[in-house]
């Protein structure tokens, strides 16, 4: 469960301390803070912000996607016990789908990664996609940031694996890994083109037991794919990696490709221009928030839109007029005569 934030008893400078001395209860209530909608907590988060700020930016963010049931959990449980066992400090932050109808998550990632969640060099957090979209959550980037102020040396972001709005979750991170499995139908071929232009490596996972054949077919079809898309623009070529996340095969390989990727990267000086165009998504998605909530917190909005929503299922407003009029009320406060109340 997230640790409880008294709005009362926060003190930025505290909260901040315990954050930057790596203390794990500091970090769970800093990220509880950052993820309230509250106003009072909106304000103290942006001054916890602020103050971490020059903080940020010294640890390797990679992204998971994978189909449901690929082994993504497993996965990063696996590459964040040898990541501890070389000495770095680990955090996941894991995302949980959202229920449409009641709201809620199951949030079970520190379950699945119960081994790893022992260890003290190990922080997992799981946070509720409520809606949002890309399969990551609202205030994922400010998570980031927290925990990189917090001393970690590798992020993992696990994402819902909806298989929809990637990009999302792409623009917050150094490495994307996609992660497939063999024996599921389609769930090799539908992986579309898109999404593995997005993935800086493909690894195929469970290559075990009677497995193995497949999964070093898959690799093959991959590779074979993957020559037929155009280098990135830092001149990157996609990797494919066979690996078994529950016996531990293949994640020295992955890791190895990912300190090269990163080694190339910061040579070309693509590492901090990514990091640039992060920081910009970051701004954009804001203003995308702060627009919506705008319109949606319009005290004549909130008034009318009950009345658009009636005069458009009875025909007396078509959805493209009555769109426009919301919005032309929430730029001016006049409303158009043609709903009346």
């Amino acid at each position: 469960m997230p640790e409880p934030v008294d709005e009362k008893a926060v003190s930025v400078d505290e909260l901040s301390t315990g954050v930057l001395a790596g203390e794990r209860v500091a970090l769970a209530q800093a990220i509880t803070l950052v993820e309230s909608s509250a106003k009072g907590h909106r304000q103290l988060a942006s001054a916890l912000l602020h103050r971490l700020r020059p903080q940020d930016g010294n640890a390797i963010r990679i992204g998971i996607t994978g189909v449901p049931g690929a082994g993504k959990s497993t996965l990063i449980e696996a590459l964040g016990l040898y990541l501890v066992g070389q000495g770095k400090r680990v955090a996941v932050l894991a995302i949980d789908p959202s229920s449409s109808v009641s709201g809620g998550s199951i949030l079970g990632d520190k379950m699945r990664m119960s081994s790893l969640a022992r260890s003290r060099q190990a922080f997992i957090r799981p946070s509720p996609s409520a809606g949002t979209p890309g399969g990551v959550a609202s205030r994922t980037r400010e998570c980031m940031l927290l925990c990189e102020a917090a001393g970690h040396d590798v992020i993992f972001l696990e994402t819902v694996g909806s298989g929809q709005g990637e990009i999302a979750a792409r623009s917050m991170v150094d490495f994307f890994l996609l992660l497939l499995v063999t024996g599921t139908g389609d769930s090799l071929q539908g992986m579309k083109k898109g999404v593995m232009e997005l993935a800086n490596a493909i690894a195929v996972n469970k290559a075990d037991g009677a497995n193995q054949a497949a999964a070093r077919a898959a690799r093959a079809d991959m590779e074979r794919a993957l020559r037929l898309l155009s280098p990135s623009e830092s001149g990157w070529r996609q990797r494919v990696v066979t690996c078994s996340a529950l016996e531990g095969v293949g994640i020295e390989e992955l890791w190895s490709i990912i300190l090269e990727f990163r080694r190339e990267a910061l040579a070309s000086g693509h590492w901090y221009a990514t990091r640039q165009e992060q920081r910009l998504a970051w701004l954009h998605a804001l203003l995308k928030e702060g627009i919506r909530n705008s319109f949606y917190t319009h005290r004549e909005v909130q008034e009318a839109l009950p009345e658009y929503e009636r005069a458009v299922l009875s025909g007396e407003v078509n959805v493209s007029d009555a769109a426009r009029e919301l919005l032309n009320l929430n730029r001016t406060g006049e409303r158009s005569p043609g709903v009346r109340r």
